[in-house]
């Protein structure tokens, strides 16, 4: 309609019908929505700058600019609705985890049964193709999970009988009978979902520049357009009115701040978006600027940069019995214990226990622990333990821990159990420095021998070994006050004792997959499979986020101000002064969407 009415020239009637009915059809969502917030005191904004402008284009006969107006700017509604959909549905497999039902055993029977109604300790059925509903742990069975919606891991992860299960994740291939650990609103799906639907009520610092901005600047313009209009007929002589209201009607469709108000959270938005694709969850849009302006990050050591999991390194042989021996020995005096190093034993020996041999086994509080193995007395424990047996002369190995043995009174040797490093915690380390971290620092209660092997394997600047939770607490803010604002500081870590640390810091980022509850409602951002490499890919998305909504606000404001110039002094018209408005709009949005290509900066 809006070609038809400009090539009909000959056929005003035809062509006034045309220009108007387009008119209508291209603007008539954002006539109500100004005359709807006039009703309501919210006046100032683009589309009561958009109506009176077009309103004012067609008092002057000015029809096909006033189309062109309206249609233009419904083009750049369009953009902006397939910009935020392409977000969202980066933000949308977070928000599809929410489980719909959950297979409740009663008895002999199953019912299906809303997730909310099922209490801790109940048993539930999870069948292949379904959502994990809620978290548990596996009694009986073994399957392949999908957890990308998690973690961003395509790789399908195996679990079996004993192990822990999160929900929001697929159960690919075998039934899995869980018990239930925590409620729905406790469980780690329904925690997500807060986190995502929370993520935009807090905003950057350059948002907020913008909401305030939008808020002064959209009055000062009309009252400028108005002043414009009738401060130059009414003072200088052989001025007409007709002149001066079409530039200040042209003014005010170029003062439109649609292109700010839009593309800046859009970039923050998109930012997210990309960081959720990627299995990593971030609470607020400022806290991607904190990221951004980060220079010094403080990490936790057990869970964070080694897995949290001994294995054991080495045997320590006295040569008395062979190395299988003694872990077998090892693995039968601790059959009953609950420890994680006795249980890492276990697992290096292979084979399940045979409890028959074992008799009177008694825990040496704060030494270890004693059995009968076949008759004959095994102890198993730590170095306090060998002394007070009177064996002085023992392995030692500051860098590892030692499960010492003896058998009678005879001292066999030791096994030597590590805290594993992270695959990627080196690659995360260097990545970070390369990418303008200036300090990497390690906060842990492990021996400080334990302590700078770690810092030593990975390429950390500084540790700080042997201390409680409130030392971490109390050297953090040593840290975080000696920056005196120069740059952010980032703690992350995954532990209950370190949820006062993730507080405190500028930004806290707590590892999900395995992070206590209280270190990830305690941070800023979560990332989902544990990898501290993403630590590195968030800060960049986080400066690549920021560095888009800078271009944007620089971008629009410069050409805004430019052209507002021009249209003051009649050498702009309603053409130009649309691209000064939707086309500028236009274009930050779309350089706001590349923020969603994360995979070109990270």
């Amino acid at each position: 309609m809006f070609i038809l009415g400009t090539i009909l020239r000959s056929h005003e009637t035809t062509a006034f019908i045309l220009l108007i009915t387009a008119y209508l059809a291209a603007g008539y969502d954002t006539l109500l929505t100004a005359i709807r917030n006039i009703r309501y005191g919210n006046i100032f904004d683009e589309n009561f700058l958009m109506t009176i402008a077009t309103i004012g284009a067609l008092c002057l006969k000015d029809y096909k600019e006033a189309v062109f107006v309206m249609l233009f700017y419904l083009v750049g509604t369009v953009f902006e609705e397939y910009a935020v959909n392409k977000s969202r549905d980066s933000i949308s497999s977070l928000l599809d985890i929410r489980p719909d039902f959950a297979n409740l055993q009663r008895g002999d029977t199953i019912e299906v049964v809303d997730p909310y109604d099922v209490a801790v300790g109940d048993i539930i059925i999870i069948k292949p193709g379904e959502r994990v509903p809620l978290d548990g742990n596996v009694i009986e069975g073994h399957s392949t999970l999908d957890t990308s919606a998690l973690t961003g891991e395509s790789i399908p992860k195996y679990i079996a009988t004993g192990e822990e299960i999160s929900s929001g994740c697929i159960n690919l291939t075998g039934v899995l009978k869980v018990r239930v650990s925590s409620e729905f609103d406790d469980s780690t799906v329904a925690k997500i979902l807060e986190m995502v639907e929370n993520a935009g009520s807090r905003k950057a610092r350059v948002e907020k520049f913008i909401t305030k901005f939008a808020r002064y600047y959209t009055p000062v313009v009309v009252i400028a357009a108005v002043l414009l209009a009738l401060v130059p007929p009414l003072f200088i002589a052989g001025h007409p009115f007709g002149n001066w209201i079409s530039r200040a009607l042209i003014f005010l469709v170029i003062s439109c701040p649609c292109a700010l108000v839009i593309s800046v959270p859009l970039a923050f938005f998109g930012g997210i978006g990309g960081a959720s694709s990627c299995g990593i969850l971030v609470k607020g849009s400022n806290f991607l600027e904190v990221l951004a302006n980060a220079d010094t990050i403080i990490f936790d050591k057990t869970g964070t940069l080694t897995t949290g999991v001994f294995q054991v390194t080495e045997i320590c042989n006295a040569g008395v019995v062979t190395d299988n021996q003694l872990v077998e020995l090892t693995a039968h005096a601790e059959c009953y214990s609950d420890h994680p190093l006795a249980q890492s034993i276990r697992d290096y020996y292979g084979r399940k226990p045979d409890r028959q041999r074992v008799s009177n086994v008694q825990e040496l509080a704060g030494k270890g622990i004693s059995a009968y193995i076949d008759g004959s007395k095994i102890y198993a424990g730590n170095s306090v333990l060998m002394n007070s047996l009177g064996f002085s002369e023992i392995h030692h190995d500051e860098k590892s821990t030692l499960v010492y043995v003896a058998y009678e009174h005879q001292y066999l040797g030791a096994i030597a159990l590590s805290d594993t490093i992270k695959s990627d915690a080196p690659a995360a380390i260097s990545s970070l420095k390369s990418s303008g971290i200036k300090e990497t620092i390690m906060l842990t209660g492990d021996r400080k021998a334990v302590a700078a092997n770690v810092a030593e394997i990975i390429g950390l600047d500084q540790y700080h070994a042997e201390l409680m939770p409130a030392d971490k607490v109390t050297l953090a803010e040593n840290i975080i006050n000696s920056k005196s604002g120069r740059g952010s500081v980032i703690f992350v870590g995954d532990g209950i004792n370190d949820a006062p640390v993730l507080a405190r810091a500028d930004a806290g980022v707590a590892m999900g997959g395995l992070g206590s509850e209280a270190a990830i409602e305690a941070s800023d951002i979560v990332i989902m499979d544990d990898q501290p490499s993403k630590l590195a890919s968030i800060i960049k998305i986080a400066r690549k986020t920021l560095g888009i909504a800078k271009q944007n606000v620089i971008f629009a404001l410069a050409i805004k101000f430019a052209v507002l110039i021009l249209g003051a002094v009649g050498l702009a018209n309603m053409w130009l002064a649309v691209f000064a408005d939707v086309g500028v709009a236009v274009i930050c949005i779309i350089n706001s969407m590349r923020c969603l290509n994360v995979n070109k900066f990270i």
